[in-house]
């Protein structure tokens, strides 16, 4: 058996799995909107935190953070890394068991619902910007979860690449349109189970190949800022540049983007009870920086391999692939080294699966619940309204195809980078109005809507006009874009009139023993 067949076969094994577990889990789902959308709020500690983390660890935990760690050494992704662990902690600490609490009291399914509810936005005004918001950003996001399919079996076995396109989509169709936020969120716990073998095989694996931790460090300590903090390795000049304090608190910014990310706040939504949320809190927080650390190990050892010679020497956004590389040569030591690689190379779909799933359903929701229900008014039943989000769903998926279709688009040159935009985006429009909504009683729906306005249009004009001025200017769009929101957001509530007294006492009700 050769080692390429090997690989083909696990792979398609873990594809084969994943459709029938999601489907069968999708036949027990409750078939109601609260059913599809949540599960019924009804899933348990430890598929809540995993499902969050492996929905929010996209393609970037096994491709984009080795990538920039390989190229650029420690600094970028470690502050990365340290922004979204600390993210993660206090999402769960300040906003996971208060969105639960309220989401539940005023029987919200969807984030722009919730915001719709939370303020008495008879207009639905709020909810129609936030749903197109989540549509704009998340149809790129999945079709570049598409494109690191496609190239992927395009690189393993030179298949043409739209039909690794087209398997990953059929695949996250088949459970997600079948059983939705129920197969998906267990999906997601399997895929994590995955995606972790994948890290810890590979870097025992890569730093064996590398001659040793004490090898690798010697030739990695060698290079100018490559294993500092405070400075950043230029690899087409072979010097150091300078990581200043803006910087990183620029980096660690990523962080704040926890507060905004619809497809990780209906996890805390879907808990059987805001108890629980502590326990997943810490189960989450300790895999997310187990992950990443290992994750940033990887792409600094595959520096050091690539030194020896063991693999190619990789330039741009080719450095995504390191793992990749990696997994191939582990496959070379024989048929069972091969399956192994299989499952790691399997991790890789897995990580992107389990983020595009979540994003489908999430648009899928916002569009049927919020624009076709909330926006235009249609009046649905609970199986019409299933259908609307399958169809949604389905049309989601085909556009995705459509813009993935080109290997060579902006969309996937790198999936830090588009990860990193699209994670701006929902941090700035909703973070700051998702913290107002559980923690400022006197906030009111006009604070919210300017501020999200505000953010969405910092983070087009800080991404496409200020950051390539370069110098001090050079900062994630995310920390401007963040706060103009969070300033918009309290100006606009000051000088308005103060919300429905009904609005201020179901705040007060839900807010008891918090």
């Amino acid at each position: 058996m050769s080692t390429n067949f090997a690989i083909l076969v696990v792979i398609v094994i873990y594809l084969l799995l994943v459709m029938f577990t999601g489907v069968m889990i999708g036949r027990r789902t409750k078939q109601s909107s609260e059913g599809f959308f949540l599960g019924g709020r009804g899933m348990g500690p430890l598929v809540t935190a995993m499902s969050a983390e492996a929905s929010d660890m996209s393609s970037y935990l096994l491709m984009g953070i080795p990538g920039v760690a390989y190229l650029t050494g420690l600094a970028d992704a470690t502050w990365t890394a340290i922004g979204l662990g600390i993210g993660t902690y206090l999402n769960f600490l300040l906003v996971s068991k208060r969105l639960r609490k309220y989401s539940a009291k005023i029987n919200a399914i969807t984030i722009p619902g919730f915001f719709s509810k939370r303020f008495g936005d008879k207009s639905r005004t709020i909810e129609t910007v936030a749903a197109l918001i989540i549509i704009i950003f998340f149809i790129p996001y999945v079709a570049s979860g598409l494109q690191a399919i496609g190239k992927l079996f395009n690189t393993l076995f030179s298949t043409d690449y739209m039909v690794g396109v087209v398997i990953g989509a059929v695949v996250i169709l088949s459970y997600a349109v079948a059983g939705g936020f129920g197969s998906v969120a267990v999906m997601d716990l399997i895929q994590s189970i995955i995606m972790t073998f994948a890290l810890i095989v590979i870097v025992l694996f890569a730093i064996n190949k590398a001659g040793g931790w004490s090898n690798a460090m010697q030739y990695l300590s060698g290079l100018p800022g490559y294993m500092k903090l405070n400075a950043t390795y230029d690899p087409s000049t072979n010097s150091a540049a300078p990581y200043g304090i803006i910087t990183i608190i620029s980096t660690m910014a990523w962080g704040l983007g926890y507060f905004g990310m619809p497809h990780i706040l209906v996890r805390f939504m879907s808990i059987r009870h805001e108890d629980e949320l502590k326990t997943s809190r810490r189960i989450a927080t300790t895999w997310v920086f187990i992950s990443m650390g290992v994750a940033i190990i990887i792409g600094i050892i595959g520096k050091a391999m690539s030194n020896e010679g063991v693999i190619a020497q990789l330039s741009g956004s080719d450095s995504e692939r390191v793992i990749i590389h990696i997994a191939n040569l582990l496959a070379e030591n024989g048929v069972f080294f091969a399956i192994v690689a299989g499952i790691i190379l399997a991790g890789i779909l897995a990580a992107t699966m389990s983020t595009a799933d979540s994003q489908l359903l999430c648009a899928a929701s916002s569009f049927s619940e919020n624009i076709m229900k909330g926006t235009f008014k249609k009046k649905l039943d609970e199986k019409q309204s299933l259908v609307a989000a399958r169809c949604t769903i389905i049309v989601i998926v085909l556009l995705a195809i459509i813009i993935a279709s080109n290997p060579d688009s902006p969309i996937g040159k790198s999936i830090f980078q588009v990860v990193a935009f699209a994670w701006a985006g929902f941090g700035a429009c909703f973070g700051p109005g998702m913290l107002l909504a559980l923690f400022d009683k006197r906030m009111n729906k006009q604070g919210i809507g300017a501020g999200m306005i505000a953010g969405a249009v910092v983070i087009f004009v800080w991404k496409f006009m200020v950051r390539p001025l370069g110098g001090a200017w050079n900062i994630y769009e995310l920390l401007p874009a963040f706060l103009v929101n969070l300033l918009v957001a309290i100006i606009v509530s000051k000088v308005t009139a103060p919300p429905e007294k009904e609005v201020q006492d179901t705040f007060d009700e839900v807010m008891t023993n918090i």
